[in-house]
């Protein structure tokens, strides 16, 4: 059984499908904590759509965050804090294979993946790369890439620095281990979750390269077509309207008019979506 992080803010329509995609494409049991922070667009839909997962028992935790629960700090930060926590109280965490921190804007696009991702935490164990906290894919925003010889899970990989927390898989003992971000540090930004974790990465590692891509394709992020928040609040953090700007009315028109199938095929086709990250 492994457990996933999936920070939602606006951007329904997207979240619908990475839910299903979840559903669809996972062989392993799994827990998905949702934390919905600091919503402001379709907020009743948002209550009612998590309230059926709910009742089905596909959801496991909905947290509604605000700006007073999130202290002024960026929320995705913050929310990442509260799951951490919410993990070291469990008794069996260290029962729980891996974690997986997954941004609603980032679809599950490979059949098998949680498969995938549980042997290769097998195998980053039986070569004895200790220094690898972090698993992701190619190219993913890693950084100062290096081949390593070993073939893991059946693909190569390469290992790095940096990388894009829209997609990362950690191990169960990550916030004992790696720690959490300090809240002080964030406050009034929109960003700096992954910078952050970067530096900590880093001290914890001892300068060796802390993250590894597969060279696979397991998430599509589909940011391009769904919006970006981070971006567009930073942006336009100075325009007194910055909180319009993110409720993205004419993409969630977009991917609520097609059906999961529809939308898959349109993302897969995407050259800019497959290749970009």
């Amino acid at each position: 059984m492994y457990k996933i992080f999936l920070p939602v803010r606006n951007r329904l329509s997207v979240t619908t499908k990475c839910i299903t995609s979840i559903q669809r494409f996972s062989k392993i049991p799994h827990q998905i904590y949702v934390y919905d922070n600091l919503t402001n667009h379709r907020i009743q839909e948002h209550f009612m759509y998590f309230s059926l997962l709910y009742e089905k028992g596909i959801i496991t935790q909905y947290t509604v965050n605000t700006k007073e629960s999130t202290f002024n700090a960026f929320s995705k930060a913050i929310s990442c804090n509260q799951f951490g926590l919410n993990h070291e109280q469990d008794p069996d965490k260290d029962k729980v294979d891996f974690l997986v921190f997954l941004d609603n804007d980032c679809i599950i696009v490979q059949e098998g993946w949680d498969q995938i991702i549980k042997k290769a935490w097998e195998d980053i164990n039986r070569f004895g790369l200790t220094n690898i906290k972090v698993i992701g894919h190619l190219p993913g925003g890693i950084m100062k890439k290096k081949e390593i010889p070993q073939a893991i899970a059946g693909y190569k990989a390469m290992t790095g620095t940096h990388g894009g927390s829209g997609f990362w898989c950690v191990k169960n003992n990550f916030f004992r281990e790696v720690g959490y971000l300090n809240v002080k540090e964030l406050i009034g930004l929109d960003k700096k979750h992954d910078q952050n974790y970067w530096r900590k990465l880093q001290q914890i590692s001892k300068n060796q390269d802390y993250i590894l891509g597969l060279n696979l394709k397991i998430v599509i992020h589909t940011g391009l077509m769904a919006g970006s928040i981070c971006n567009s609040l930073t942006k336009n953090k100075t325009k007194p309207d910055k909180q319009e700007l993110i409720k993205f009315d004419s993409a969630e028109k977009e991917i609520d008019s097609l059906s999961f199938d529809q939308f898959y095929i349109k993302i897969k086709d995407n050259k800019d979506m497959m290749n970009n990250w």
